[in-house]
């Protein structure tokens, strides 16, 4: 089973919100756990109606799992440097200004 530091819930608040204030960097770390969660529920399916290839399901599982863990700590890394809202999920106002100073800029 893949430890989970945020829900799917979660990630999907962090994509959204970074994409309305145009910072892709949390946005495609969240996006890059939901892609490795689909995965390994994947490999989970396979092994319960495929023993065929366990080793093969196990590796990939377990490779995902221990990738899973690392990149869940870089987005909490992420959040923690950025200042953002950890009860709310929202991008920090700072942030929000330089978006804001980009567009006018361009």
């Amino acid at each position: 089973m893949l430890k989970k530091t945020f829900d799917d819930e979660m990630l999907e608040r962090i994509i959204e919100a970074s994409l309305i204030y145009m910072c892709a960097c949390p946005a495609q770390v969240a996006k890059e756990l939901l892609d490795m969660r689909q995965l390994y529920t994947y490999q989970q399916n396979c092994l319960s109606n495929n023993p065929l290839n366990t080793k093969v399901h196990e590796l990939i599982a377990e490779t995902v799992s221990d990738n899973h863990e690392r990149m869940e700590a870089t987005l909490d890394s992420i959040l923690t440097l950025e200042n953002w809202d950890r009860a709310t999920l929202e991008m920090p106002e700072g942030l929000r200004r330089l978006r804001d100073k980009l567009i006018e800029e361009s």
